[in-house]
């Protein structure tokens, strides 16, 4: 046998091979995802549907297993009365969820916009070298690291009208010249949720950027230096493209925590109109209120616009998840 016949059928078998071993390892993939599709399936997917078909009925909290199917009673009908006047009702007219709706909007898209702009900064900054860079890292995750419950009850008693300590410097500093009732007042109980969100949540977002920032070679910055691009130029030009990838990944993930918020608001403004969120209106009806099937309407809703803004968001902004753009 030659040597070129020799190469030749090296260069057959290399495929064939390669392809074997690719085959395996996607049977192993699959093999290791069967147990977390199960248990995803579990908890989450059975619920989800128990949740959707009693938004079609008249459950109540006390009996459930009595429900009769209503259809589209939960979400919209109508009486016409005898003077033909019509009233409608249901929950595609209720003012207090489109309420619900605005607030979680507008929270998801002001906190996600602040804490991308600040983790970029904050990003940039861990980046750099310089000395107890490590400790630096560490500490700025602390935020993120306590609990939201913890962080919610930590910043009430900062923010209390009474004795809390913002209230206290804002009148030393004579930037306050009364006390402001922070997460009471309609006014400022969406700033005052805002502020703790995004002081908590920031490092998770600076973390997804910088690791990021750690994927861009030193080269380029060093060739960029020797032509003599100036440093904003340089993070317009070299380094906001080659992150881009890893930041719209951090902001879909930070929307989709913040299209779903209830502990944070819950345990701040519990009780304000101004903050309240999907999240939170649908926990009342479920249980406070026992009007399970209303509530389970309000979940589902708040399912179909978090899945329905997710996936517009994945298109237009051209999201892939394996670290590269469309």
């Amino acid at each position: 046998m030659t040597t070129e016949t020799l190469a030749s059928s090296t260069r057959v078998a290399a495929p064939k091979v390669k392809s074997e071993l690719m085959q395996q390892r996607i049977r192993a993939a699959r093999l290791f995802l069967i147990p977390m599709l199960i248990a995803l399936a579990v908890v989450a997917g059975w619920p989800l549907l128990r949740s959707i078909y009693f938004s079609f009925t008249d459950a109540s909290l006390s009996n459930l297993e009595e429900a009769q199917w209503i259809g589209l009673g939960n979400y919209i009908r109508w009486t016409v009365l005898e003077s033909g006047t019509v009233r409608w009702r249901g929950l595609l007219v209720d003012p207090a969820w489109w309420n619900a709706v605005w607030n979680t909007v507008r929270f998801a898209f002001v906190s996600v916009l602040f804490e991308a702009v600040l983790g970029m900064m904050v990003a940039l900054v861990l980046n750099a070298e310089f000395k107890g860079r490590g400790i630096v890292r560490a500490a700025i995750l602390i935020p993120w690291a306590i609990p939201t419950i913890v962080s919610a009850r930590m910043w009430g008693w900062m923010l209390n009208d009474q004795f809390g300590i913002l209230n206290d410097l804002g009148m030393r500093l004579g930037l306050l010249s009364q006390k402001v009732a922070w997460t009471a007042t309609a006014d400022t109980a969406m700033t005052a949720v805002l502020i703790v969100d995004i002081w908590k949540t920031t490092p998770f977002m600076a973390l997804l950027i910088l690791a990021g920032l750690q994927m861009i070679p030193k080269d380029i910055y060093e060739a960029a230096e020797i032509d003599g691009v100036h440093p904003v130029k340089q993070f317009f030009k070299i380094t906001l493209p080659l992150v881009r990838p890893a930041l719209m990944v951090a902001i879909i993930f930070r929307l989709l925590d913040a299209l779903r918020i209830f502990d944070l608001i819950y345990v701040l403004t519990p009780n304000s109109s101004a903050t309240k969120t999907m999240s939170v209106l649908a926990r009342e009806n479920l249980f406070d209120f026992d009007k399970f099937a209303y509530g389970s309407a309000m979940s589902t809703l708040l399912f179909l616009i978090i899945a329905i803004l997710t996936i517009l968001y994945i298109w237009l902004g051209q999201v892939k998840f394996d670290g590269g753009d469309r």
